[in-house]
């Protein structure tokens, strides 16, 4: 996968019992900034269960994943998971083995 997507992350969100809906919009909301950043190469918001969310993304290189994760949604989510999220976002830095993509 030499110049290829090697790096991802993942992060799992949980949804306080009623804000479910909100999450989802937020989630909505974020893809403009998602679009922005250069160095992220795919970016996916997901529905689990009604509950449950998630965040996929994929980098060429490591620089761009950390600055994903100091970006603007990592900002915007941190500052609203208390009001949304049941517990903290989970996130996991991933190294993708292999993939089935475009430029992948």
């Amino acid at each position: 996968m030499e110049g290829s997507h090697k790096f991802a992350l993942l992060a799992l969100l949980e949804a306080k019992p009623g804000k479910e809906k909100e999450v989802e919009e937020f989630l909505k909301s974020a893809q403009p900034l998602a679009v922005r950043e250069t160095g992220t190469s795919t970016w996916y918001a997901v529905k689990l269960a009604p509950n449950k969310f998630g965040i996929f993304d994929t980098f060429r290189q490591e620089e761009g994943r950390d600055a994903h994760l100091n970006g603007e949604i990592a900002k915007a989510l941190m500052a609203k998971a208390g009001e949304l999220l049941a517990k903290p976002p989970q996130i996991e830095k991933l190294e993708i083995l292999a993939a089935k993509a475009p430029g992948a």
